[in-house]
């Protein structure tokens, strides 16, 4: 497997090396959790350099080996616009649908799109994520949906992603997986995992075939601005920094 060069890492600025350890480190948490899907779906994350520039992960290599030196640096036409790794090569429907949210929502700097079992599974559902747990509160009234169009390769689609996404940081591709994202890497991942788990409650409770239990809308919508509180108090980076431990000794390995 191609890496970068020490010698190339460290001659990067500060702010992309950081951006490119850490985007490195998201995507070995999500194979952590298995929520990956051999070579494909992807998770960007944008250069606050002011360049418009996104980081997302080389076509073709797992996410549980990702690095570094992995991921390739695009612009928002899907030109590889990286210096040290001009020849990498980006997936058509990760760069349709990564760069429609980048460029849209200046708001949110880290996209994750997954395609787990759970989460395709609610999304080929009618009525969609269900408010019938503590994890999918947080999602009350705060969730887009997009209606399926085969995979995403075509260019046009992205305005429809957008309007689909709307004011949110959460959609449901219908009969396709899940999309979250935040104003950091962070953020999310906090809301990628609660929405995975919240697909994963459902799933399992359609399953014992028995009345369900909603709460009614005022706790609904209470629960979910309690959730908007954890990036004030500081429970996203909490979060974050606690799962990095899962996944500290390949540190070496993932910012290489």
């Amino acid at each position: 497997m191609n890496t970068l060069p020490n010698t190339l890492l460290t001659s990067m600025p500060e702010p992309e090396r950081t951006a490119r350890c850490e985007l490195a480190a998201l995507y070995r948490l999500l194979a952590h959790f298995r929520m990956t899907d051999l070579i494909d779906t992807h998770i960007s994350l944008r250069l606050e350099d002011g360049s418009g520039h996104f980081l997302i992960n080389r076509y073709g290599v797992l996410f549980e080996h990702m690095k570094a030196s992995d991921l390739v640096r695009i612009d928002g036409d899907g030109n590889v616009v990286d210096r040290y790794f001009p020849d990498h090569r980006v997936n058509r429907a990760g760069f349709v649908i990564h760069s429609a949210i980048h460029a849209a929502r200046a708001d949110l700097h880290c996209v994750i799109h997954t395609h787990t079992a759970a989460g395709i599974a609610v999304s080929a559902q009618a009525k969609g994520l269900l408010p019938i747990s503590q994890h999918a509160l947080k999602f009350y009234n705060r969730l887009g949906y997009h209606r399926y169009e085969g995979i995403a390769l075509r260019l046009d689609e992205r305005e429809q992603l957008v309007r689909d996404l709307g004011p949110h940081s959460a959609m449901i591709l219908c009969n396709h997986g899940l999309l979250a994202a935040g104003p950091s890497a962070a953020a999310a991942f906090q809301t990628i995992f609660i929405l995975e788990r919240a697909c994963q409650a459902q799933i399992q409770a359609l399953a014992g075939n028995s009345e369900l239990i909603l709460p009614d809308a005022e706790t609904c919508e209470f629960t979910a601005q309690q959730y908007e509180g954890d990036d004030e108090s500081g429970l996203i980076e909490l979060g974050w920094h606690a799962a990095l431990t899962l996944i500290e000794p390949q540190r070496q390995d993932y910012c290489a």
